[in-house]
C-alpha cells in the first residue's frame, strides 16, 4: 500500500495561491514580464515579513531590471562588462519592496512588504505584482521558456506549488481604465501554490509510520510461523 501525502488547510481546501507570468514586450536579448500572485484563499493572509518568491530558469536567463521587488542575492555576475544584470543565479529569490518606495520603482499591486490579504475578505488588496526584464532569454515564442520549480515561502508551515502551465493572455487595464492591453499569449506560465498544514503534515507521517510497522510485524509474523511449520512432522 502506497500513500501519496498532499497536505491542505482543511478550513480552505480549494485556497490557493495562482502565480502569473505575463510577457508583456520584447527586449534585444529577452523580454520584460509581469508576475502577478492572487491569494485566493478564503481567511489566511500572507502577513509580515510577507511573502518570498523563487524559481529556476530553464535556461542561461539573467534579470537585468525590476521594478516593484527585488532579488535576494545578486549571485556571480563576473562576466558582463559595464552594464551589470540585477541579478545572475541560477535560481533567483525574489522579495516584495517596502511601502514607500520611490514611484519610478513602482508598478500597481505592490510596495506592500509581501502582505497579501485573503480573496475572500479583501479582493482589492488580494494581489501583488512586479515587473522583471529577463536577458539571455531568446526572443521568440519557440525560444523563451517558461520558469520552473516555482517555491513561495511566507509566514507559517509554507506551501507547495505545482509546474507552471500554458494559460489564457492577461489583460491589463491602464491606470485611467480608457485603455486595455494584453500579454503575449504563447508565453503566459501560471503556477499554483496550495498552503501546506502542519496538522496534514503530521497525520501523513503517523500514515506512513504505521504502514511501515505493519510490514515490519507482518514479516516477523510470516517468519516465526514458517520456522514452527518446518519443525512439523
Amino acid at each position: 500500500m502506497n500513500f501519496n501525502c498532499d497536505a491542505f488547510d482543511p478550513l480552505d481546501p480549494n485556497g490557493n495561491i495562482t502565480i502569473k507570468w505575463d510577457v508583456i514586450s520584447w527586449t534585444p536579448d529577452g523580454y520584460v514580464a509581469v508576475v502577478t500572485m492572487y491569494n485566493f484563499q478564503q481567511y489566511r493572509h500572507i502577513q509580515a515579513p510577507g511573502w518570498s518568491l523563487g524559481w529556476t530558469w530553464a535556461k542561461k536567463e539573467v534579470i537585468w531590471t525590476m521594478m516593484g521587488a527585488q532579488t535576494t542575492e545578486q549571485g556571480d555576475c563576473s562576466k558582463y562588462k559595464g552594464n551589470i544584470p540585477h541579478c545572475c543565479k541560477k535560481d533567483p529569490t525574489v522579495v516584495d519592496m517596502l511601502p514607500g518606495t520611490p514611484y519610478n520603482q513602482q508598478i500597481a499591486n505592490c510596495c506592500k512588504g509581501g502582505v497579501i490579504n485573503s480573496w475572500g475578505q479583501d479582493p482589492a488588496t488580494a494581489v501583488s505584482s512586479f515587473q522583471v526584464s529577463v536577458g539571455a532569454a531568446g526572443t521568440t515564442n519557440k525560444t523563451v521558456r517558461v520558469p520552473k520549480n516555482f517555491t513561495l515561502k511566507a509566514p507559517g508551515p509554507g506551501y507547495t506549488c505545482g509546474p507552471a502551465k500554458i494559460v489564457k493572455s492577461t489583460k491589463f487595464v491602464s491606470a485611467d481604465g480608457r485603455r486595455v492591453t494584453q500579454a503575449m499569449s504563447k508565453l503566459l506560465g501560471s503556477s499554483i501554490c496550495r498552503f501546506y498544514s502542519f496538522d496534514g503534515q503530521l497525520v501523513c507521517q503517523f500514515l506512513k509510520t504505521l504502514i511501515k510497522l505493519i510490514k515490519i510485524h507482518t514479516v516477523a509474523t510470516d517468519r516465526k510461523l514458517g520456522s514452527n511449520l518446518s519443525c512439523c512432522p
